[in-house]
């Protein structure tokens, strides 16, 4: 029964008692005054109650910050790459200079961070050192076609940040061989490279169609190209941006051909230790950047007039025109530091069309590759 109801049921008992002696009411009414005040409180405590004073902003994680203050002492960004694959991470042995599409987005870091494009060492690591060089430290961040998966995500102490290149897995055969069909390959050799995702994604997708063949291991592109160009294998299989880098360094380009099949999904992205989640930021925004600024319009030839005229909110922000936003400051960087990535480095599509594009000896079609708006994927959170 309600509480109150109970009070004024005790109340009525009490003055019906008292009037049939005559006795004085001065006790009974005030415990009914009590009572009141008690259900009165208890009713108005919830109104009372006011929202709570902003708290202080939690304590950084251990290793927040760490990544970035390394690297600014350091006065340079070291980037583990590839060197083996054009139009993605080559060297030149003749320069000694690094190009490619994942090298740009080494210069875009190096941009955000110092304003300066070229305060980079490139550190060329091998598909199976990269893990173990990005976990000890030996670099700050890898940008080298690497695919995403649970494992790599979980077991190699590393994050990805957003996909930079969305790509499948193919395999290239000798036209003269007359293959037309994954059946044609059975009893083949295929050479795959040790450390990759190629080698399970390969046994898995030929034990599904029941094809048998011979997987020949190698250590490095420039071995399995090696093998491939003397017969060792019947066919090489990798990443298909892969295959198409490689078509391009043969003696005879014209007598390979990449089969029309894809054998699995490889999203390809930067990837930076666990623990420094403001390191990991700066990386993802990076990537960003370059997308809003193609979604934008933005080019590295008109940023700087862009800057100057343009109204839009976002894009003023984007450029730091607006000096109120502080975007930068959120991230630990100066509030030009997606200015400084798409004036020295450019915009998406520029890397892309730079590395890849058509007047490339590489020359992928973007594909998937393209904005969200154009039928890809591409797809950046808006800058505020």
């Amino acid at each position: 029964m309600n509480k109150k109801v109970i009070a004024v049921l005790v109340s009525l008992a009490i003055f019906a008692t008292a009037c049939g002696s005559g006795t004085p009411q001065t006790v009974e009414v005030t415990r009914v005054v009590e009572v009141t005040k008690v259900v009165v409180a208890t009713a108005a405590a919830p109104a009372a109650t006011v929202a709570p004073a902003a708290t202080a902003a939690a304590p950084a994680p251990a290793g927040f910050g760490e990544t970035l203050k390394k690297v600014k002492a350091r006065g340079k960004l070291v980037c583990g790459v590839n060197d083996q694959v054009p139009g993605f991470g080559f060297l030149d042995k003749g320069t000694g200079a690094f190009t490619g599409f994942d090298v740009d987005f080494c210069k875009a870091l190096a941009a955000a961070v110092f304003g300066d494009a070229t305060k980079v060492e490139y550190r060329a690591v091998t598909a199976a050192q990269r893990f173990p060089a990005l976990q000890s430290g030996e670099i700050d961040v890898l940008i080298r076609n690497t695919t995403r998966n649970l494992t790599r995500d979980t077991d190699n102490t590393g994050n990805f940040v957003s996909t930079t290149f969305y790509d499948g897995q193919g395999i290239m055969v000798p036209t003269k061989l007359k293959v037309a069909k994954l059946a044609d390959l059975k009893g083949a050799t295929i050479c795959v490279q040790t450390g990759t995702t190629t080698g399970p994604n390969l046994a898995e997708y030929m034990a599904a169609n029941k094809v048998d063949y011979k997987p020949l291991v190698v250590d490095t592109a420039d071995a399995a190209i090696a093998a491939y160009e003397a017969g060792r294998c019947d066919a090489f299989t990798t990443d298909k941006s892969g295959l198409s880098a490689r078509i391009s360094t043969l003696k005879t380009p014209a007598d390979t051909v990449i089969l029309d099949l894809t054998l699995s999904k490889e999203p390809l992205g930067p990837m930076v230790r666990h623990g420094d989640d403001q390191w990991f930021d700066i990386m993802q925004w990076t990537v960003f950047t370059t997308i809003l600024a193609e979604e934008f319009g933005i080019t590295s030839a008109n940023v700087a007039d862009v800057k100057a005229k343009d109204a839009r909110p976002e894009v003023k922000r984007l450029t730091g025109a607006d000096a109120n936003a502080k975007m930068g400051a959120k991230l630990g960087l100066g509030d030009d530091f997606a200015f400084n990535i798409i004036k020295q480095v450019g915009n998406y599509a520029e890397i892309y069309d730079r590395n890849l594009g058509p007047k490339t000896k590489t020359a992928i079609p973007r594909g998937l590759n393209n904005l969200y708006t154009n039928g890809g994927l591409l797809y950046a959170p808006p800058f505020n």
